[in-house]
């Protein structure tokens, strides 16, 4: 976009802070930021990041605003109010790169192309590594013209862009995506518990699994480096956002008139394991209760 001036950008989580100072860093556009902790926002200035001192601040003056917050309602909050809506203007264009309700995206849609502003769903994949290297995958879900003209910026903290449609589009595909990814690491999660009981170490499971079918990206993250040694961190993509995103899922399903019996599952396996205290730990935790029981 190369009449954009000024990029602003709401939500520096473990996500958000890595993904702004790759655009701060990359994009060559002046960046302002805001965010409810301040420790981020420190680090982002000594970046080069301006910040603001509100949401509407960051709006009025953003040419393009990035959103990564972590939940509907969340994106609803910084939406009303006095916030995005209010302050939208013509031209305007809101990226949001969490995961997020696709009727509430695509009413947010519709509610700023009456002011003649632009929404695109662009939620973001792979790991907190990779949002710091720049080598996320986005899946945008915007119209063609839209797409073509924020790609670029997205490229400055991702390798793969994929347009999947128009708006509302990019979340679909990003709650399906996390739907496999839970059911999977269910799997993974029972088969290890399972090897542990028949005296087969879950290491030399696992890596026998990645020589076979059995292979995937969750088996070498989630299972490899989660749940074989144990570590399911806070401040991680946790329990209670899993059960949210697949929540997104069963939503989606209920609407088409579909029943997704692996999805429902896995909803009561997260449950299961939030009711057991672990809803702010890395959600591959659902292994060691799987384990205990």
């Amino acid at each position: 976009m190369t009449d954009t001036k000024t990029l602003g950008f709401i939500g520096l989580g473990v996500m958000g802070e890595p993904i702004c100072r790759n655009l701060v860093r990359k994009s060559g556009k002046r960046v302002v930021v805001f965010d409810l902790s301040a420790e981020p926002l420190q680090r982002l200035r000594a970046d080069g990041a301006e910040v603001a001192e509100t949401v509407a601040d960051v709006v009025r003056q953003s040419d393009v605003l990035f959103l990564c917050l972590p939940s509907a309602k969340h994106v609803r909050a910084v939406f009303e109010g006095d916030g995005v809506l209010k302050h939208a203007r013509s031209g305007q264009v809101v990226v949001d790169l969490g995961t997020s309700s696709v009727s509430q995206t695509r009413d947010f849609a519709g509610q700023l192309q009456a002011k003649g502003a632009a929404w695109a769903d662009a939620p973001i994949a792979r790991t907190r590594q990779a949002a710091q290297d720049g080598t996320l995958s986005v899946m945008v879900g915007a119209e063609p013209a839209l797409y073509a003209a924020i790609e670029p910026l997205i490229r400055c903290f991702a390798t793969d862009v994929t347009h999947c449609g128009d708006v509302g589009a990019g979340q679909v595909t990003k709650i399906l995506n996390n739907m496999v990814l839970f059911e999977t690491v269910n799997a993974l999660s029972e088969a290890v518990a399972v090897a542990k009981h028949n005296g087969v170490d879950p290491k030399l499971l696992l890596d026998t699994l990645s020589k076979g079918s059995a292979d995937s990206f969750a088996l070498r993250n989630h299972g490899m480096k989660a749940i074989v040694p144990g570590v399911f961190p806070e401040r991680a993509f946790s329990t209670e956002y899993a059960l949210k995103d697949l929540s997104y899922a069963l939503e989606l399903a209920a609407d088409a008139g579909i029943k997704i019996r692996g999805a429902e599952l896995i909803g009561t396996v997260l449950q299961e394991a939030i009711d057991k205290g672990s809803k702010d730990n890395y959600f591959p935790v659902i292994a060691k209760h799987i384990g205990g029981a």
